[in-house]
């Protein structure tokens, strides 16, 4: 460490040697640090621009301007500046010691002496120089020095009192303070001491009066005070608390010990009371075991520890889920069966095969039950809770079903329907956008805030263990790296596996055997195969025209009047209104739109019977309306929906085909041109994969059939086709477009347009073949709506068809066929032949006409 000497100055222009001058000094830059006059501080120059004006002060009048620059923390004492430090408020300070390390950087020590700012830059010898001005201190004169001394004053006992709470301050610095009767001296010494934010700090510094700078001083101090104080007030009371905690406990233990000498139990045990409540459940031993054994950990514990809330938290879970209470069952007997199937019919239109399966549970459930089969059993209420299994000496699984179908078709509520008409408690999560394993199996219990997932907790909201469970929207489920929570499932709908499930916060096993397990989804294709094995599917197709009436008239209709306050009025929707709406203001497979746009008639005519007093002056019984097809212009608006883009007449090149939507169907035109070129084939429409290798096929059956069919193209393999799918905006795909691609192809190649009013679906194999499809039901209703006279379906879909309801067979007539060239004759005719005489298969066209309504 050096001790430079005051004399030999050489070089730099107007450095001036008095404390209090003006005059250019080199510029060294600091972060989150303020320097002030009359202290003495140590610090480590470690950057280049540092460094730089050190040297250019060694080099001179071992003086220089330190001044906090503003920005991100680097590293104190030598921070690039990259900031202007024009106008910056610093201190000039001289160097009193100084040390160059072995890698070029320096340790000094600096003693401020006086404020200034800079007023310009001069970059000089590699460094940057600032011209300084000092600041000018405007001392107390008169009557403002009593009031500068009593500011001291205050000062100085705000400063005992921070030094006190901070346990930081030596006794020199209080000393030196006290001792001062300078005020720019005090307020340095204290600004210095003071821990605050640099910005406070450099505020501090930059005050010219003397009044204003003792204020703003004791401004800062006593704010300091109050939080020194609320922070020790705060600490005094946790401390109390923590010792009252400490007392309880060791009371608390006494008594133990004393109640352990006199064989006792304790009065008022709380976990005495769990472990009797858990007994009471009859969970089973292993259950039981684990339960007691988590019992004796808390009772060693603090009662106000972490691990004993934890514990505390995981035994009242135990505590409260059901492990031996049951619903009862509908009782046994014909009328119990009739009841249930008339509950069913209660709730909702429709659903044939979803009812008949909840009909066969119960029928089987009543001949395998010993209560159904005892003569005298007593008597017990559908819905309550009793403590015997129904079904444990039966062997009787609950089933696992899958309602699939398009959205608003009633899938969710049908699950409520079942738990009423089999009497038991109905619980319901949903599956939506879950992400994470722990949803479903829960976290384990060393995790703060960890709970059972959703299973375990919807079975806590039952309260018996035979609930009808319902998984809604199963198929919108979704994986990352927290888990696949499907993969979880498995073991929850696996009737062989789910009797010992385990929740990872219970981390015993747990029954769910006898819960009859209920899903929901609107395809199946985003289901993973394992999940979807273990389910029973049973298909809740879209509503046909008839069905939505009949839907209309006896549920949404009273339903929407009771709602909006018309329950009592005469107010009346005739058929042919509710037919209009489903065609024009809906355009969907379930009902849902359809409830909405009933709804809103509903409240328009609420506000024209309110409009002429009704409710006030008038009854709402004596309001009558009829809503007639005039009127829903005037209640909804225009028309919403139009038939899907089908031409009347017959055009070369367009067929129609059927698609299927989670929405329910759709027609699908596609049109076909052909134009000379070198053999090229442009497919355009937003075509999947699937559909554009299902035009490829087509089109390779036609070129490999060109001695039987009239081309009027000379040679196809030289001619460009163009094949496009209106609405291009909407993404289309599958393989049951096959035969209505090839239809387009060879109308185009033929020159002989298709008859009109034909729709048809089904997948073309590379030799001809016409392969099922599905979505019958939804691709047969949207040919209905679209007007269509007849469909071409594949001789494998004719079960399908059968299973049809009457309206939908008696509005189409229907031909079934096996390869693609009955298809052309029955849309084509002869013309497409180069033999006249007839047609390749037509003989095994099996045709089903449409009967007279």
């Amino acid at each position: 460490m050096k001790f430079p000497g005051a004399g030999k100055r050489t070089g730099i222009k107007k450095i001036f040697s008095k404390s209090d001058g003006e005059g250019e000094f080199p510029f060294l830059p600091l972060r989150e640090l303020v320097l002030f006059p009359n202290t003495v501080i140590p610090l480590f120059v470690t950057m280049q621009p540092g460094i730089a004006a050190v040297e250019g002060a060694l080099r001179h009048e071992l003086r220089l301007f330190a001044a906090c620059v503003p920005g991100e923390k680097k590293d104190t004492g030598g921070t690039e500046n990259r900031e202007n430090p024009e106008r910056l408020t610093g201190i000039v300070a001289r160097i009193v010691q100084y040390l160059r390390l072995p890698d070029n950087t320096f340790r000094v020590v600096l003693q401020g002496e006086y404020r200034g700012r800079a007023v310009s830059v001069i970059q000089d010898d590699g460094f940057s120089s600032v011209r300084v001005e000092p600041v000018k201190i405007t001392g107390p004169s008169g009557p403002e020095e009593a009031e500068t001394a009593a500011l001291m004053r205050v000062l100085r006992n705000s400063f005992v009192r921070y030094a006190e709470y901070s346990k930081k301050i030596g006794t020199e610095t209080i000393t030196a303070a006290e001792k001062s009767d300078s005020p720019e001296r005090l307020a340095n010494i204290v600004c210095n001491a003071v821990a605050v934010k640099p910005e406070k700090k450099l505020a501090l510094l930059g005050i010219a009066g003397t009044r204003e700078r003792l204020e703003a001083v004791i401004e800062t101090l006593e704010t300091e005070n109050e939080i020194f104080g609320i922070q020790k007030s705060i600490s005094g009371k946790v401390k109390s608390r923590m010792e009252k905690s400490q007392r309880e406990y060791i009371l608390h233990e006494q008594i133990k010990e004393i109640n352990k000498e006199l064989g006792n139990e304790p009065a008022g045990d709380e976990f005495a009371e769990i472990e009797r409540a858990i007994t009471h459940k009859n969970p089973g031993e292993e259950v039981l075991g684990k339960a007691r054994k988590e019992i004796g950990r808390i009772r060693k514990l603090p009662p106000f520890s972490p691990e004993a809330g934890v514990l505390r938290g995981y035994l009242e879970w135990i505590a409260d889920l059901p492990w031996s209470e049951y619903s009862a069952d509908a009782g046994a007997g014909a009328a119990d069966l009739a009841e249930a199937e008339r509950i069913l019919d209660e709730d909702h239109f429709g659903m044939r095969k979803a009812k008949d399966r909840i009909l066969e549970f119960i029928a089987v459930r009543q001949l395998t039950s010993p209560s159904g089969l005892s003569e005298g059993a007593p008597h017990v209420t559908p819905g309550t809770a009793v403590r015997e299994d129904p079904l444990e000496k039966t062997g009787i699984k609950g089933p696992i079903l899958c309602f699939t179908g398009p959205p608003g078709t009633g899938k969710t509520s049908l699950g409520r329907s079942v738990a009423r008409a089999l009497g038991r408690r109905f619980v319901r999560i949903s599956l939506g956008g879950v992400r994470d394993e722990a949803e479903i199996r829960g976290h384990r219990k060393t995790y703060v805030g960890s709970l059972p997932g959703k299973i375990i907790q919807s079975m806590q909201k039952a309260g018996t263990m035979n609930p009808v469970f319902l998984l809604d929207e199963i198929d919108k489920l979704s994986s990352d790296f927290r888990g696949d929570p499907a993969s979880a499932l498995l073991e929850v709908l696996d009737p062989e596996q789910n009797s010992s499930f385990t929740d990872h916060y219970l981390e015993v096993p747990y029954d769910l055997s006898k819960v009859l397990f209920i899903t929901t989804a609107n395809s199946l294709h985003s289901i993973p195969y394992p999940l979807l094995d273990r389910m029973e599917i049973i298909e809740i197709p879209g509503y046909g025209e008839n069905e939505k009436l009949a839907i209309a008239r006896q549920f949404l209709v009273p339903k929407e009047l009771k709602e909006n306050g018309l329950k009592d009025a005469k107010v009346l929707f005739t058929d042919e209104t509710i037919r209009e709406i489903i065609r024009h203001w809906t355009m969907e497979s379930g009902v849902r739109a359809l409830e909405r746009e009933i709804a809103r008639c509903a409240r328009r005519i609420a506000r024209a019977a309110v409009k002429k007093n009704y409710g006030r002056d008038k009854p709402v019984s004596s309001f009558r309306k009829t809503v007639r097809t005039d009127d829903l212009e005037k209640l909804l608006g225009r028309r919403k929906y139009k038939d899907d883009v089908v031409f009347r007449e017959a055009r070369t090149g367009v067929t129609y085909g059927l698609a299927w939507t989670e929405t329910g169907g759709t027609v699908l035109p596609v049109e076909t041109i052909h134009f000379e070129g070198n053999g090229d084939f442009i497919i355009t429409g937003n075509l999947g994969d699937v559909m554009k290798e299902s035009a490829r096929i087509a089109l390779s059956y036609l070129r490999s059939g060109r001695n039987r069919y009239n081309f009027a193209v000379r040679d196809p393999g030289k001619a460009d086709f163009h094949v496009h799918v209106p609405e291009g905006a909407i993404p289309k795909d599958g393989p049951s477009a096959g035969i209505t691609l090839a239809a387009s192809l060879l109308s185009a190649l033929c020159g002989v347009p298709p008859r009109p009013g034909i729709a048809m679906t089904g997948e073309l194999t590379l030799t001809g073949r016409v392969l099922p499809v599905g979505g019958l039901k939804e691709k047969l209703l949207a040919a209905i709506r679209n007007g269509m006279e007849k469909v071409l379906l594949p001789s494998d879909n004719r079960s399908e068809w059968e299973e049809l309801d009457r309206d939908i067979r008696e509005s189409l007539s229907a031909d079934f066929v096996e390869n693609a060239d009955e298809v052309f004759g029955i849309l084509f005719g002869k013309e497409i032949w180069k033999q006249r005489g007839g047609k390749p298969g037509s003989a095994a066209v099996k045709k089903i006409r449409k009967k007279p309504v």
